[in-house]
């Protein structure tokens, strides 16, 4: 009895580093999505970028010599591509040519209250009124973090914005039910192999459309990152830390994604941090300790 409540506290421990790690990967997209997208175009900034990590998704996974994953899965990983290829990597990107940084990262940092719902949906939890309690006052912080950063009324891209979340949401909740049985590198890896086919026809419509956009080597770099990080290997922790952690639990660890987020576009874009914005960042850090603290019923 002892050592199965050591080894769940163990794999919740675990799950939340892995969180963690996938938190600090992923913080970087907004500020490097608002650099590529202008210059690169939003369309062609989300298809290429998942291009560029089905690429490398298909090297490793010849590299390990890795079998086709069993019919019965594959169901499951449609749904992991259409919510973090094409629906979050998409949306973000079209969404970022024109909006601020601060404002999408607010709007994205919404998610941990989505991918909570789409625990219940589609990975079977069962968490407790206490988590959903800590959940809401998490929604509450990014909602005082919007009106700190001074984001202003929504705009016609914020529904992009929101319907990404809702898709990333769904996403995170399959992907992590699947990483507990295939290991979260394998569930992004075949969830790109799956969605190749359709990113080469997208791809190669626009460019023998519109060519190779032209674009500075700043917006190239935010680019490859973009790619090779955002859309392949920040998943690896993510979803090992969705899988031990449970997905409702480790997905609030996004709550502080939006501090990270902001820092980095301050020191990327040279947007101003208020102390206003760092009262409200240590209300989001408040919010996802006290997530981490409630069991699941």
């Amino acid at each position: 009895m002892n050592e199965a409540k050591t080894s769940r506290h163990s794999n919740a421990t675990l799950g939340l580093i892995y969180g963690l790690l996938g938190v600090l990967a992923f913080s970087f997209t907004v500020p490097m999505t608002r650099i590529a997208a202008p210059e690169l175009g939003g369309v062609f900034t989300g298809v290429a970028r998942a291009g560029i990590a089905a690429l490398l998704a298909i090297g490793l996974l010849a590299i390990l010599r890795e079998p086709w994953p069993e019919r019965r899965l594959w169901r499951g990983l449609v749904i992991v591509a259409l919510g973090t290829v094409f629906g979050f990597g998409l949306l973000v990107s079209v969404a970022m040519e024109s909006l601020p940084a601060a404002h999408g990262v607010v709007v994205v940092g919404l998610l941990p209250a989505a991918t909570a719902v789409m625990a219940v949906l589609r990975a079977g939890e069962h968490p407790s009124r206490a988590f959903w309690l800590a959940c809401a006052a998490g929604v509450v912080a990014v909602l005082i973090f919007a009106a700190v950063q001074g984001a202003g009324r929504l705009q016609a891209k914020d529904l992009l914005l929101l319907a990404a979340v809702g898709l990333a949401a769904l996403g995170y909740a399959e992907g992590g039910r699947l990483a507990r049985e295939m290991g979260g590198w394998r569930v992004i890896s075949w969830a790109l192999v799956f969605s190749t086919p359709l990113l080469a026809l997208v791809l190669g419509w626009m460019i023998a459309a519109d060519g190779v956009p032209r674009a500075s080597t700043e917006a190239w770099w935010s680019f490859a990152y973009l790619g090779a990080v955002s859309m392949f290997l920040g998943f690896f922790p993510w979803y090992r830390g969705l899988a031990l952690g449970g997905v409702a639990r480790v997905g609030q660890v996004q709550l502080v994604q939006p501090v990270f987020s902001l820092v980095w576009a301050a020191l990327l874009l040279g947007e101003h941090i208020s102390i206003g914005t760092a009262l409200a960042a240590i209300v989001v850090i408040a919010t996802a300790a006290l997530s981490r603290l409630t069991r699941a019923s």
